[in-house]
């Protein structure tokens, strides 16, 4: 499903990814973890052919995911991949939430469309909000309509890019539970390390210097303390009782 061989990506000669390799199979999940900065973003807008790798290669369905390729096959790849990202508010344009979960339907040239809203905004528990203005939302209702609006086009790939940054716990649960049935590769972005064995066994830590330090089963990351405290995912302060210093893996959200 997914082939990216050492691939990296520079902005204005600053670097953002460096010599990163992983694949994926179709229907798995994974969780990509890394500090601010560390490139999580970054990776999840190259996986979703919004930035173009400048070494390596990205194939996608064994398909080269560069601008040449994506003139031909990018009208399929946008229906099948679908980003959440961490703000919203980037991602909301349309009047209401109804048209904004129809728009891509609407995109595609569905025969379904009024079923597939009602559907998909009653699955995220928005389907009180469909005459409302997106824009006028509280920050986890305007989550779930993003979320809504990837999701009514039945993508085969779903990237989330820090899903529970805007959701209280209660939501964050029934996220938790929609993601667990979904039949999608998936890749969720975090920093949360309380969070991250919710969304997948597989892990891919990325490091402050923009390159893969991990990649395996998630249990056994935990560890690797010394890796952990590399990568910036734990912090090391004097506990309140013991007075002594020690690392310690903290729910950051």
């Amino acid at each position: 499903m997914i082939e990216c061989n050492k691939i990296g990506i520079n902005f204005e000669d600053k670097e953002a990814l460096k010599d990163l390799s992983f694949h994926m199979q179709e229907n798995e999940h994974l969780v990509l973890l890394g500090c601010n900065g560390s490139g999580k973003s970054t990776l999840l807008r190259v996986l979703a052919g919004l930035y173009f790798t400048q070494t390596g290669s990205y194939r996608y369905n064994h398909n080269s995911i560069d601008k040449k390729n994506m003139k031909m096959i990018g009208r399929t790849f946008r229906q099948e991949v679908g980003i959440l990202f961490q703000n919203p508010d980037t991602m909301l344009f349309n009047p209401t939430v109804y048209d904004e979960i129809a728009f891509g339907l609407h995109e595609m040239e569905s025969n379904e469309i009024d079923e597939r809203v009602y559907q998909i905004a009653k699955e995220c528990q928005i389907e009180h909000l469909l005459d409302r203005s997106p824009l006028k939302l509280s920050g986890g209702e305007k989550q779930k309509t993003a979320l809504a609006a990837i999701l009514a086009p039945r993508p085969k790939m779903l990237l989330l890019d820090e899903p529970t940054a805007n959701l209280d716990p209660k939501s964050t649960g029934w996220l938790v539970d929609l993601l667990y049935d979904l039949e999608v590769t998936l890749v969720v972005s975090t920093h949360n390390l309380s969070m991250a064995s919710e969304f997948a066994s597989r892990a891919l830590v990325l490091g402050p210097s923009h390159q893969l330090l991990y990649d395996g089963d998630l249990i056994k990351l935990w560890q690797e303390k010394e890796l952990l405290d590399m990568a910036n995912l734990i912090h090391r302060h004097r506990h309140n009782t013991t007075k002594q210093n020690g690392l310690h893996i903290h729910n950051w959200e």
